[in-house]
């Protein structure tokens, strides 16, 4: 027979393995937890430096496209003051010609008595 001592021994050790257990599957828990944020937070900066890559190319990208625009736009503005200032008189004379050109006659609709 096994005595009482003995038998309250081995209680004990199993009541110890069993908190060894437990804390070792804690740590396992707060390990995976951890690593979790960990991978987390490195996502999120890999994802801002992305965010910052992309939105880089793209301001390049814009500013490229503006600057295009811009030198468009000053070309047909150069053109079309261009086109003014050619044109100007004629434009002048036809409306000058157009005003001053009087031809006193009555109206079609008016009877003649």
């Amino acid at each position: 027979m096994v005595s009482q001592a003995a038998r309250s021994q081995g209680i004990q050790t199993l009541l110890e393995a069993e908190k060894d257990a437990a804390k070792v599957v804690q740590e396992a828990r707060q390990y995976r937890t951890q690593k979790l944020k960990d991978a987390r937070s490195e996502a999120a900066k890999e994802l801002e430096a992305y965010k910052q890559k992309k939105d880089a190319e793209h301001a390049g990208v814009t500013q490229a496209n503006q600057k295009a625009i811009d030198e468009e736009t000053d070309q047909k503005l150069k053109a079309l003051e261009a086109s003014y200032n050619e044109n100007k008189d004629k434009v002048v004379k036809k409306l000058l010609d157009r005003v001053l050109l009087v031809k006193p006659e009555l109206h079609p609709n008016l009877k003649k008595v």
